[in-house]
């Protein structure tokens, strides 16, 4: 039996109605403006369901350490917990990459130190990650120095007794580091080069590791962030030689500063995926403000050895691309690299 499939005359008229309605919908943009309600109706609600702070190191660090610190009281804040996921692994670029291929729906975050950020792009001969097309700045969280440490049995008592006792054993004096590359390392490298000195690079894989071995003496020497090794330096496990800085800190101003060719001030940044809603970072940005402004924040964070400061979306993208081409600069006189 054959079936007669021509559409019968009736039929005509409304299906050219039909593409003419869709046609319609189409070029005047309806759908479009139906899914952008949606989206805007979806981040008025936002958030509805627990957040993701990924962070792009091993736990114990201080990066570690402040997201936990701030997806706590901001959870207590928004009414829904914010969960930390350590992704580590290759300085940092597998957890920063997974964020940047994440939903930009207000859910997944990027919490990571300056390190993996701003040097990585020039310590690598390629990322997977574009620092400035894949994520939206939202603020920095805090501000951190880093502080020459080395194991209380270690002779120096100072940066100049280190330098001295350096030349005077070269290529045998060890400093431990959170990895190829890192701030750990590239400090090692920057006193090397400004002192003329043959130090040997060991790295671990995070920045605790590094600070656990020189505490049990199995190396001498480490550049830590102060969140990060600031403890064994109170405990007395750990002896500070200096504060990378061209002056004194004032989370402890008793550290002599190590200089201005060894100035570097970390932080600690808080980065959406490109293309999140604005209302959702505005709202964000405003309850990590107030967490921050708390006198237990404020007091939790001087404990880490760390301080909050003033940032906005606005200023923090402003200075991303002056950072990145000052790390750039500091990696290629450095001579480090990673293929």
């Amino acid at each position: 039996m054959m079936f007669d499939t021509t559409p019968s005359s009736a039929c005509l008229p409304r299906r050219a109605a039909l593409a003419a309605a869709l046609a319609t919908v189409l070029a005047g943009g309806v759908l479009p403006q139906a899914w952008a309600q949606g989206s805007a109706a979806s981040s008025a609600n936002w958030p509805s369901k627990p957040i993701t702070f990924v962070v792009p190191q091993a736990p114990g660090g201080a990066n570690d350490v402040i997201a936990r610190a701030v997806a706590q009281g901001l959870g207590q804040s928004l009414g829904q917990p914010v969960i930390v996921e350590n992704r580590a692994g290759a300085n940092g670029n597998v957890g920063t990459s997974q964020v940047a291929r994440s939903a930009a729906d207000g859910y997944t975050f990027l919490v990571t130190a300056q390190s993996a950020y701003t040097i990585n792009p020039a310590l690598y001969s390629s990322v997977p990650f574009d620092p400035i097309k894949d994520f939206t700045p939202v603020m920095q969280l805090a501000v951190a120095p880093y502080l020459l440490v080395v194991n209380p049995n270690f002779p120096a008592k100072n940066l100049d007794e280190l330098v001295a006792y350096a030349k005077q054993h070269p290529g045998k004096v060890e400093y431990a580091s959170a990895g190829n590359g890192t701030l750990n390392h590239l400090l090692g490298e920057m006193l090397k080069k400004q002192k003329g000195v043959d130090l040997l690079h060991v790295p671990y894989k995070g920045a605790s590791a590094a600070a656990t071995d020189v505490v049990a003496g199995q190396l001498p020497m480490t550049f830590g962030s102060f969140p990060g090794v600031m403890p064994f330096v109170t405990s007395g496990k750990l002896r500070v030689l200096g504060v990378a800085s061209d002056k004194p800190t004032q989370l402890a101003p008793e550290i002599p500063p190590l200089g201005k060719g060894l100035a570097v001030t970390s932080w600690y940044g808080l980065f959406a995926p490109a293309g999140t809603p604005d209302t959702v970072v505005v709202r964000l940005h405003a309850a990590i403000t107030k967490v921050l402004a708390t006198p237990v924040m404020a007091e939790r964070l001087k404990t880490l050895g760390a301080e909050s400061v003033v940032s906005t979306p606005q200023s923090f993208k402003a200075s991303l691309p002056a950072e990145l081409a000052y790390w750039k600069q500091v990696v290629q006189d450095s001579g480090a690299h990673i293929d």
